[in-house]
């Protein structure tokens, strides 16, 4: 193995390393050398080649960094009114996205900017080194323009959302035409992917089906909001469409969950790697809302790639803690230790296409091809680790709320 000089980072005492690969698996007595921006050795301690540097972590836990596929970090404004009344007692409904939208148009560039500029170094304080974030608050197109430029800025994954709701005194099919044409076309330069808020009280599943065929003609890759508020055709139409994934997935049918588990599916009858839409779960925003936690483990069960995102927004699940998610999914919605932190790493690549298997596929929209994969601890992939203040994953359960980040390294930097 040839090393950069000076540019050879061995990282020691780890007690137990969750590489999510599933040759390696989970190592004890572990390390990882990583040359610049990407890990070149895993393995035993004690056949670890030699490196420029070393960092001994004390006997903790290494996982991969979290990789965030959903977020909504470009707004201003506050709805903590909204949660408390929502707390006691009131139902969640989609309207409360205006509120956000006013607070977000009235803000200046310099304020929307340092805004986002601190959730994203929040989040990274809590392990995440991948973050997609979306438009959805401007839905005017100077607005969302401005969204999508201010948040290429601080993430890697832009997604346009300006079919988050249709704005106080408009015309739904009038605005839905206003996002097929002049909206997309100011805001695709500054997004890799296009999403919609296909549910009741927002966009009908033929609008959504419009939205989402413009912004694929125009080069972005698929997203869905859907079946979060009951059930509907969010799901199906994801799936037909070969969106990404589908996100909140709450409220899921039987044959929703069967297509979601064959959308990967060949015409042979095998699977297509980067190919299937992704079942995103969102414990943080299912609890805030007090919804049905969306059923992962009937998901994973049934074969379904499943992620875990924190869905950061002012109104439904104002944090950007994938720890909290992680161990929301471990004591609520049954999954073990390994399948949330899997879901949580590797699902969220794949919900963004940026695991190896669909950069190699080439399904990750406007690639540049010079991508390192992520959501692993393994050579070859972007050198994006999450050390614990603990010996071992499961304490992210078991001592659930505690902040448990020690350090992070994000492409070879450590961060923390």
């Amino acid at each position: 193995m040839n090393l950069t000089p000076g540019g050879a980072q061995l990282i020691t005492g780890i007690t137990e390393l969750v590489t999510v690969d599933e040759e390696l698996g989970t190592l004890r007595d572990a390390a990882v050398v990583i040359d610049g921006d990407r890990i070149v050795w895993v393995g035993a301690a004690g056949g670890a080649p030699a490196a420029d540097t070393a960092v001994d972590l004390g006997g903790r836990a290494v996982l991969p960094g979290w990789v965030d596929s959903h977020t909504h970090l470009v707004f201003d404004g506050d709805r903590s009114g909204e949660f408390a009344a929502r707390m006691a007692g009131e139902p969640y409904a989609a309207g409360g996205i205006g509120v956000t939208t006013a607070a977000t148009r009235a803000a200046e560039d310099t304020r929307l900017d340092a805004l986002v500029a601190s959730r994203v170094r929040e989040a990274t304080a809590g392990g995440t080194t991948y973050l997609e974030t979306k438009t959805g608050y401007g839905l005017t197109v100077a607005d969302e323009q401005r969204s999508a430029r201010i948040a290429a800025a601080h993430v890697e994954d832009v997604t346009f959302l300006g079919a988050h709701l249709v704005p106080a005194g408009l015309d739904a099919e009038d605005y839905v035409e206003e996002v097929c044409g002049p909206m997309l076309a100011a805001v695709a330069p500054h997004a890799r992917w296009a999403d919609v808020f296909c549910e009741e009280g927002a966009f009908t599943a033929e609008q959504s089906r419009r939205v989402l065929t413009a912004c694929a003609q125009a080069g972005l890759g698929l997203r869905v909001h859907g079946n979060q508020l009951g059930p509907g055709e969010g799901v199906a139409l994801a799936v037909e469409l070969g969106a990404a994934s589908v996100d909140h997935c709450n409220h899921l049918t039987d044959h929703d969950i069967d297509a979601l588990a064959s959308s990967g599916a060949g015409s042979a009858g095998g699977t297509r790697a980067g190919h299937e839409t992704v079942a995103t779960v969102l414990p943080a925003c299912d609890l805030s809302t007090r919804a049905p936690l969306a059923p992962a483990r009937q998901l994973l069960d049934a074969g379904a790639r499943v992620a875990i995102a924190s869905n950061c927004n002012p109104g439904t699940s104002y944090t950007t803690s994938m720890n909290f998610c992680v161990a929301t999914a471990v004591l609520q919605m049954g999954l073990s230790i390994e399948e949330a932190v899997t879901a949580a790493t590797l699902g969220g690549a794949r919900a963004l296409r940026r695991d190896q298997e669909s950069l190699a596929a080439g399904t990750r929209p406007k690639a540049t091809g010079d991508e390192l994969p992520v959501g692993r601890i393994t050579p070859g992939h972007r050198a994006d680790l999450h050390v614990l203040d603990a010996p071992a994953a499961i304490y992210l359960a078991y001592r659930p709320g505690m902040p448990l980040t020690h350090a992070v390294w994000r492409a070879g930097h450590r961060l923390l």
